[in-house]
């Protein structure tokens, strides 16, 4: 609490040294442009959050799987991914593969794009969560009786979930800021729509003070929202 109030004194004291007449007129003009933006950007980070869970699963399990060639695919991809930059994967993705394939839809594209992106950082969240499970723990399941998808079904996940809690939020977190990218290939989200009001009232501050309030808006619950649960899964191991 003390802490918030410093740094709220800290930019009321910053924010009232600028001398310059404050535009909000021109920009409150743009505010369902703005509030567009911001579900746009709400729907495209929700669908990628979803889909990027799914491909870090099965990624993280893949690079477990007996099966070296699925294995090996596994890791190339997560080397391919995390080794380059997301600006460049979305204008390749955009502009070069799914022009090859014929897929038009920005928003379409720019989902599977941050779907990608996320997951392979996802993926060795969940593989580091799984891999810090004791060994004796999955020997006495085996002992016992246990199958495979036992072992990680009642062993492994109740386990996992409460590890990769926390770096999961700040992924997500991440996830959503990233989206901004996305301004590159004309998706129409939260950031790009700023930029145009920018451009069309040229009130710099007036147009991005909004940005940053709302992408606050949208990471600070998921934060408020992973402690909780790490309070509900916290028992002894």
């Amino acid at each position: 609490m003390v802490v918030f109030l410093v740094l709220t004194l800290l930019f009321w004291f910053s924010f009232s040294q600028i001398r310059f007449a404050w535009g909000w007129g021109a920009v409150y003009s743009y505010r369902v442009m703005f509030l567009n933006g911001w579900l746009v950007t709400i729907a495209i980070s929700t669908a990628a959050m979803g889909i990027s869970l799914i491909i870090g699963l099965a990624t993280a399990l893949a690079q477990r799987a007996s099966f070296l060639p699925l294995r090996y695919l596994a890791r190339v991809y997560m080397e391919i991914i995390r080794g380059t930059p997301l600006l460049v994967q979305i204008l390749i993705f955009f502009y070069v593969v799914a022009d090859a394939f014929g897929i038009g839809n920005r928003y379409l594209v720019g989902i599977i794009i941050l779907a990608m992106f996320a997951g392979a950082y996802i993926s060795e969240i969940i593989r580091a969560g799984i891999e810090s499970i004791a060994e004796t723990q999955l020997e006495s399941a085996r002992a016992i009786g246990f199958t495979r998808s036992q072992v990680y079904r009642y062993v492994i996940f109740p386990q996992v979930i409460r590890q990769v809690l926390p770096p999961l939020a700040g992924q997500f977190a991440s996830l959503i800021k990233d989206s901004s990218l996305l301004s590159i290939i004309s998706v129409s989200e939260f950031t790009l729509n700023a930029q145009e009001v920018n451009s069309f009232t040229f009130s710099t501050l007036e147009s991005y003070l909004p940005l940053a309030i709302g992408y606050l808006l949208l990471t600070l619950p998921i934060s408020l929202w992973s402690k909780r649960l790490e309070k509900r899964f916290r028992y002894a191991t």
